[in-house]
């Protein structure tokens, strides 16, 4: 797909990883809208961005968004849906373990109520993450829900067609999402990189070229592609 020229919708496109595609997705010269829960507190939104509200959770007013913005040849949902629970598994609050899933129910109405808004030659990546297929101990909440979006993607990829619908898979990636600012920072991603085959924290603008080349590359689908610095090797 030469993206030029295209309509891009972005979930979850104001801050981290969907931020940075939305500006990869510019920079190639298409149009973007970009839709959180609060665009108001948006990133450095370059021209060629409209902000766009809404809750991934909220089906009706999704619905009546997509139907606004159609068509568009780009789908692309990074957005979380809520917080996601972690820890020991045999302590970990069940309302925090079911709330994690919040991440898989955005994913299955963007995807629903925005296939067929789309052209038929277009492109839907989610963002799943590296612990779907090796899960470290604390992270069951997290592995479990990412294991259900790759397989929800195995499991339209035919249905869809001839749109395509892909997977990038990050490892630990240094976004917004984590609050800890300066050498508190520093040593949290210092530690949580460490055994990686490349022992740092990757960056959104790395993981966006993943996001892009699922959209460009015509020749794949259901597929999950890692941009995880080694993560499922170490």
């Amino acid at each position: 797909m030469d993206v030029a020229g295209k309509k891009a919708v972005i979930f979850g496109g104001t801050s981290g990883i969907g931020l940075a595609a939305a500006k990869q997705l510019v920079a190639l010269g298409a149009e973007v809208i970009a839709i959180s829960r609060s665009p108001d507190k948006a990133g450095d939104v370059p021209a060629g961005v409209t902000l766009k509200k809404c809750d991934v959770l909220d089906r009706d007013a999704m619905q009546a968004l997509l139907k606004e913005c159609a068509p568009y040849d780009i789908l692309v949902s990074a957005a979380t849906g809520g917080a996601r629970a972690m820890g020991p598994f045999l302590e970990m609050d069940m309302d925090g373990f079911k709330g994690s899933f919040d991440k898989l129910w955005g994913y299955a109405n963007v995807v629903r109520y925005g296939a067929e808004h789309l052209s038929d030659e277009g492109s839907i990546v989610l963002v799943s993450g590296a612990p779907a297929r090796k899960t470290r101990p604390g992270q069951a909440a997290i592995g479990s829900v990412g294991g259900a979006v790759e397989s929800l993607v195995r499991a339209i990829a035919k249905e869809l067609a001839p749109k395509r619908v892909n997977i990038v898979s990050p490892g630990v990636i240094d976004t917004p999402m984590v609050a800890m600012k300066g050498g508190e920072r520093a040593a949290f991603y210092a530690k949580a990189t460490g055994g990686n085959i490349i022992p740092r924290a990757g960056t959104a603008d790395e993981v966006a070229q993943g996001i892009i080349f699922m959209i460009q590359n015509d020749f794949v689908t259901g597929t999950t592609i890692d941009v995880d610095g080694g993560w499922l090797l170490s």
